[in-house]
């Protein structure tokens, strides 16, 4: 190589994960009202009395939604839902959002008002005020860029570095259905190109259909934790799959974990999807992300509060660094987990 050329990295050489921290590992914070910036799902700010977490995400076309199966009504409800699932990960309460778009000459706007009745449906499912954005053209197709705040007491906030040894590891609900719901849409897709006149077959799969398209936020959860007097030492929302999870919260806690395959919960259309079409629901579990569930760990001392919980599973606990993050199957064997 010619000592004047530069060595060109493909970002699949180091991954998505990889990328992030290559681009702001060097970043620092300069202002003490910056508490947390870059490293967990949302940012923390101090201002007075309450502690203020925000938190942004982007979605764009052909990347993260596909418009030939995706209802924009639907789309504008999950952009807003995905940026209040990272708030409720820091147990906080979401509180404003702003939208931006950028939008191509393919949109009406018929299409637009259409995109924004789903976000003014999630806002008003969840007490969030929409307080601004920005707007834009695109040459592309649509991207939708949301910000999310939220707020909470600074003794209340919760971050992915606090899991201990011996802590339980928690889920809530189910997990795999949004993976198994895109896969079923995507079939059908595949269907619809080759013969426009073949009705797509989603009869029986109501649920993971929903699981993809209308994703719920686990805001109840901040009332169910208070109730049970419980506070999660970690936690995180599984947006990009159970093993990635759980593997952000052990690399920042500087710690390992035993998950139970027998221990993770799939919902029975989950099961009969991927047996349809040959996929392993627990992969879709442990890789499929888009859940939306809730990722944390709990003192062992609360097992007697949450043991019956209908909406809290234990899924394992937490070990030293040095036994690594690993998938205990129902076979008994010991698998590394990877983030896919």
């Amino acid at each position: 190589m010619a000592e004047n050329e530069r060595k060109v990295t493909p970002i699949s050489e180091i991954g998505e994960f990889g990328l992030i921290e290559r681009l702001t590992n060097k970043i620092k914070l300069k202002n003490d009202s910056s508490l947390v910036g870059i490293g967990d799902d949302a940012a923390v700010l101090d201002y007075k009395d309450k502690k203020i977490v925000v938190t942004t995400d982007l979605l764009t076309e052909g990347i993260h939604f596909n418009l030939m199966y995706v209802p924009l009504k639907h789309l504008g409800y999950k952009s807003v839902v995905v940026n209040l699932s990272d708030v409720v990960a820091m147990n906080a309460t979401p509180k404003q959002v702003t939208v931006s778009l950028a939008i191509s000459s393919k949109f009406s706007v018929e299409a637009m008002e259409e995109l924004y009745d789903g976000i003014q449906l999630a806002c008003e499912h969840y007490n969030v005020d929409l307080i601004g954005g920005d707007t834009t053209s695109s040459l592309t197709g649509l991207v939708i860029s949301i910000t999310a705040l939220g707020e909470a007491n600074e003794e209340d906030i919760v971050y992915r570095k606090g899991a201990q040894k011996n802590d339980l590891v928690c889920i809530t609900g189910d997990l795999g259905g949004a993976y198994m719901g895109l896969q079923l849409l995507e079939r059908e897709n595949e269907v619809y190109k080759v013969s426009k006149k073949v009705q797509p077959q989603l009869e029986g799969y109501n649920y993971i259909l929903g699981r993809q398209l209308k994703p719920e936020a686990r805001i109840d959860m901040l009332k169910i934790f208070k109730d049970l007097d419980i506070k999660p030492n970690a936690m995180m929302d599984i947006s990009d799959g159970l093993s990635s999870e759980i593997m952000h919260i052990c690399k920042n806690s500087k710690v390992g974990a035993k998950i139970y395959e027998e221990k993770i919960i799939l919902d029975k259309e989950t099961s009969a999807m991927g047996e349809e079409l040959n996929i392993n629901p627990l992969v879709a579990a442990l890789n499929g992300g888009e859940d939306y569930e809730l990722l944390f760990t709990l003192p062992i001392a609360n097992h007697d509060k949450i043991r019956n919980h209908p909406d809290i599973t234990v899924i394992g606990h937490i070990v030293d660094a040095s036994e690594g993050t690993t998938l205990v199957t129902t076979g008994g064997s010991e698998i590394e987990l990877t983030a896919q």
